[in-house]
């Protein structure tokens, strides 16, 4: 990269951060373009120069918070155990949970009724980005050990993303047990006798299934 082109990435890459900033601290609509350039220092004819408008640069300050949650996700997939489907579940769950729940100004504005259109943008672009990143590494790796029970893989994990959120959003006290239930039986996982999952007897006669008594071996 040259120099130039060096300097107008970081020039941008201020200004998002900027706009970022202020989202948080004093939520989407209290923050001007005015604001913007006075918290980087640049001109309004500079800022112009980089984006067209308010809407662009918020667009690319979701961008920047799609690549955190991306982060967070390629943590995830760093630290899951082979095999151990529960473990896998479990941590997964909590990680959509951090992501529905993060409270700052700028999470608050984006579920208002008046910025619905730009959340949806936003769960959008998460559920695409999400979905890719898994269908080109987890699944990979669920595919050496187990067999793909659903069709449209990408579609799958991209709508499961987006209703899971959704749910959430809307019921928050909802158990973790039932997200991990809706999202292993939507993809038809193998959930079988994962490292945390343990030894599962013989179900009684109400369908209930037993774990063997260990308590005298």
């Amino acid at each position: 990269m040259s120099g130039e082109s060096e300097q107008h990435a970081t020039r941008r890459a201020d200004i998002v951060e900027a706009a970022r900033q202020l989202y948080e601290e004093q939520g989407l609509s209290r923050t001007s373009v005015q604001d913007i350039t006075n918290r980087v220092g640049v001109t309004r004819t500079l800022f112009y120069h980089y984006f067209p408008g308010k809407d662009a640069v918020t667009s690319a300050v979701l961008d920047d918070y799609i690549g955190d949650y991306l982060e967070a996700l390629h943590h995830w997939n760093a630290q899951r155990q082979q095999g151990n489907i529960e473990h896998a579940l479990e941590s997964v769950v909590k990680l959509l949970r951090l992501g529905v729940f993060e409270h700052d100004s700028f999470r608050r504005a984006l579920a208002s009724r008046e910025n619905s259109a730009l959340y949806l943008e936003f769960l959008n672009r998460v559920a695409d980005r999400m979905a890719s990143y898994i269908v080109e590494t987890t699944v990979r790796d669920y595919e050496a050990l187990h067999e793909i029970k659903i069709d449209h893989v990408y579609e799958t994990f991209y709508v499961l993303i987006v209703g899971v959120v959704g749910f959430v959003r809307r019921h928050p006290e909802v158990d973790d047990e039932v997200l991990k239930d809706i999202i292993a039986q939507t993809l038809h996982m193998d959930r079988g006798c994962g490292p945390a999952d343990g030894p599962k007897g013989p179900k009684d006669p109400e369908g209930e299934s037993k774990r063997p008594d260990t308590q005298g071996a």
